[in-house]
C-alpha cells in the first residue's frame, strides 16, 4: 500500500526567507544560530525575549543585525537607575507655539525595542513596559496609544552582576515568551570572531547586512504557524509538564497556564520552521527550557544545593510520560 502524500505546508516562501535571515545574521554574528532561531520564533509568535549573558557576547549586535535583515524600525534604550517611565513610553510636552500639550513618543514606539540591561532600572520604570508588552499600547494622561505592528521587546541582562540591579518581578518575567541564555563561544568560534576583526569587521557598521525578509514575511509566517496542527495528546503532554512543575518539591512556584500557552505557541512555530504541519512531543521538549525556565522559582534550599531551573526542567521532562 502506498502512503498518500501529506498536506502541502503553507508559507513555504516565508519559511525560506526566514532561513535566509539566519544566514544573513551569521555574516555579523558568529555561532549564535540557536539564539537567532529563538528570536525568529518570538517574532512569529508576537512574543518578547529576555536575553541573558555576560558582557561581550554580541547580544546587542545580534538584535541590531536581526532588525537590519527584516528592515524593521529599531530603537535601543540603555536602562539606568535614573531612567524614568516617560523616558520609555513618551510624555506630554508643552508647546509654546500652540499653548497646548503635545505627546512626544518614546522609544517604545518602534518595531523592535532593545531594552539593554533591563535589570539596572528601578521597578517603576520596568513596569512601564508591562502594558506595552502585554497590550501593545501605552497610556499617557488617560489616553491609550497603539504601538506599531509588529512590536517586540528584546531585553538583556547580565547574570553575574548584582550590585545596582533590580530583579525583574515574576509578573514581568511571565510576559517574556522565551528566556534565551547566550553562551560564551567555543574556541573555534572565538578564533573566527578574531579573524573577522583582524580583516576589518566593524560591529558599528551594518551596511553589508541586507534585508532578506520583511514585516509581510512575518505576517505570512504567522498565518502559516496558525495552521500547524496540535493533537490532543500533545496538548495533554504540555499540561502534564506544567502541572509537574507545580508539584516539584524543588520549586516555590511552577508554570502558570500562560506559560503552558507560551510553550504551545513556541512549539508550533518551531514545528513550522522545521517543515512539519503538526507538533510532536520532541518539539515541546526542544522549547521547554527557553519557554519555562523564567516561569519557575527555585526554593532557597534547592538553590543552595546547586539546583538550577534548567536542571529541574530536565528532570521533569525525563519523568513526565511522553505520548506515542
Amino acid at each position: 500500500m502506498t502512503t498518500p502524500p501529506g498536506p502541502v505546508l503553507p508559507g513555504a516562501d516565508a519559511r525560506e526567507a526566514l532561513a535566509a535571515l539566519r544566514a544573513e545574521v551569521a555574516k555579523a554574528v558568529v555561532g549564535q544560530d540557536p539564539i537567532v532561531t529563538g528570536l525568529v520564533i518570538a517574532l512569529l509568535c508576537r512574543g518578547h525575549v529576555l536575553l541573558e549573558g555576560v558582557p561581550g557576547v554580541a547580544k546587542t549586535l545580534l538584535v541590531r543585525t536581526l532588525s537590519a535583515t527584516l528592515a524593521l524600525d529599531f530603537k535601543r534604550v540603555q536602562f539606568t537607575p535614573d531612567l524614568m517611565p516617560g523616558d520609555v513610553t513618551g510624555s506630554l510636552v508643552y508647546d509654546a507655539r500652540t499653548a497646548e500639550f503635545q505627546f512626544r513618543e518614546g522609544p517604545v514606539f518602534t518595531n523592535l525595542l532593545l531594552a539593554d540591561e533591563i535589570n539596572r532600572t528601578p521597578p517603576k520604570t520596568q513596569a512601564a513596559l508591562l502594558e506595552a508588552m502585554e497590550e501593545r499600547q501605552v497610556s499617557v494622561d488617560g489616553e491609550a496609544r497603539a504601538l506599531p505592528d509588529p512590536f517586540i521587546v528584546v531585553a538583556t541582562q547580565n547574570p553575574i552582576e548584582f550590585e545596582g540591579t533590580y530583579q525583574l518581578p515574576e509578573a514581568q518575567l511571565d510576559r517574556f515568551l522565551l528566556k534565551l541564555t547566550v553562551p560564551l563561544p567555543p574556541r573555534e568560534q572565538e578564533i573566527a570572531v578574531l579573524e573577522r576583526h583582524a580583516l576589518g569587521f566593524d560591529p558599528r557598521d551594518l551596511s553589508p547586512i541586507k534585508p532578506v525578509a520583511s514585516a509581510e514575511t512575518l505576517d505570512a509566517g504567522r498565518r502559516a504557524v496558525a495552521q500547524v496542527r496540535v493533537g490532543p495528546e500533545v496538548l495533554g503532554y504540555i499540561v502534564d509538564i506544567a502541572r509537574a512543575t507545580r508539584q516539584s518539591p524543588s520549586l516555590q512556584f511552577g508554570v502558570s497556564p500562560r506559560g503552558a500557552t507560551a510553550l504551545l505557541a513556541a512549539a508550533r512555530a518551531w514545528a513550522w520552521l522545521s517543515g512539519r504541519p503538526y507538533v510532536t512531543p520532541d518539539d515541546v521538549k526542544a522549547l521547554a527550557r527557553p519557554a519555562l525556565r523564567h516561569r519557575v522559582g527555585l526554593r532557597p534550599e534547592a538553590e543552595l544545593e546547586g539546583a538550577t531551573p534548567d536542571g529541574i526542567l530536565d528532570g521533569i521532562l525525563a519523568t513526565v510520560p511522553v505520548p506515542r
